[in-house]
């Protein structure tokens, strides 16, 4: 049945109730751009889908990027958008969140964008818990500039600026996200589409930051880089998906994990060795110490099998809520005051 009056969230049409939005509407009119067969574009779709089921209005949605093939993001989607320069997408969401605290704000960046230049930024977007949406595409290759290594390529990489190889060590984008102490964070691959839609969806309802690395490979310059996850065959040992409250466990019959002895983690198999069910690490994203998120941030391959899901999830005030408060509490105090009295208050000088 069609009608031509709007639907609505809630039950009866009252002033301010949401419209009931669905992918289409965050849809652009601008043509997608990305090379065919990028995951890029599976992003874009489960972010399309991931919006409407938040109820915010697409006038009160923000999106902000910086410069790279993932900055291209915005204009594909239907809201309010910012194309900033390079490695500066945070700081403008930093400057439209806290003058518009209640607008929704996402910032879409990439490895070169956000952990090279823009490092600074990122880092102190995510310590001062700005209710903000952190998406960091990781293809771990300059792919926009055609094909130099990146801050998160591996050790040893071969491309046209390390021709003998990468003698960098890579930055690791969970450990930097932690090491900040973002509220929330997370990673996910586009090879599960599924997963990295609830992914998303929880990192948007989560009250303050939240940093998700999305891992994807780069079809013409780093097209192996998630082979492991893309070959089924492989699939099962390699990746371990972290679920609150549960054992750390992976394999194809789910019997191997992660124990704990001493500070390093250590593969096991259930049943083997004197291995029990309760003798595996068990996943706790909320818990007041970081130092399980490090751990499991820190398994990598070929030694550990690389983890997916929500590493950390905990509360704390947000910046822009308290600095409300702070602006609240001095215009209850001393009023609004005026400009020019405070231009020409405390120590003057005239320059000749």
């Amino acid at each position: 049945m069609s009608t031509s009056a709007p639907l609505y969230c809630t039950a009866d049409r009252t002033e301010g109730a949401v419209p009931l939005l669905t992918k289409k509407d965050f849809q652009s009119s601008q043509e997608v751009k990305w090379c065919p067969g990028c995951g890029a574009y599976g992003i874009l779709s489960q972010v399309q889908k991931v919006l409407p089921r938040l109820g915010i209005p697409r006038e009160k949605t923000v999106f902000v990027s910086g410069i790279g093939c993932s900055s291209r993001f915005p204009y594909y989607l239907n809201t309010y958008v910012v194309h900033g320069i390079h490695g500066r997408a945070p700081a403008i969401a930093m400057g439209v969140k806290c003058a518009r605290p209640d607008l929704s704000v996402w910032v879409v960046s990439g490895d070169g964008d956000g952990l090279s230049i823009g490092t600074n930024h990122l880092i102190h977007a995510l310590r001062r818990n700005l209710d903000i949406n952190i998406l960091l595409l990781n293809n771990q290759i300059y792919g926009m500039t055609k094909g130099q290594y990146s801050p998160t390529s591996e050790f040893g990489k071969k491309t046209k600026s390390s021709p003998l190889g990468s003698i960098e060590q890579p930055i690791h984008p969970i450990e930097i996200a932690l090491a900040a102490e973002a509220t929330f964070v997370a990673r996910a691959v586009v090879a599960d589409l599924a997963h990295l839609g609830t992914v998303i969806e929880a990192a948007a309802r989560h009250k303050g930051s939240s940093f998700v690395e999305i891992r994807l490979n780069c079809v013409v310059f780093n097209d192996s880089v998630l082979q492991s996850f893309s070959d089924a065959s492989r699939r099962s040992d390699s990746w371990i998906y972290l679920e609150q409250g549960k054992p750390v466990r992976f394999g194809a019959h789910g019997n191997k994990g992660i124990v704990v002895k001493g500070m390093e983690p250590e593969v096991a198999v259930v049943g083997e060795n004197g291995v029990r069910e309760e003798d595996l690490l068990v996943h706790d994203a909320t818990g007041a110490s970081s130092a399980q998120a490090y751990l499991l941030a820190g398994l990598r391959e070929p030694v550990y099998p690389t983890a997916i899901g929500i590493f950390r999830q905990v509360e704390r005030p947000t910046y822009d809520t308290l600095l409300m408060s702070q602006i609240d509490g001095a215009v209850a105090k001393s009023g609004r005051g005026e400009l020019a009295k405070l231009l020409n208050a405390g120590t003057t000088w005239d320059v000749d």
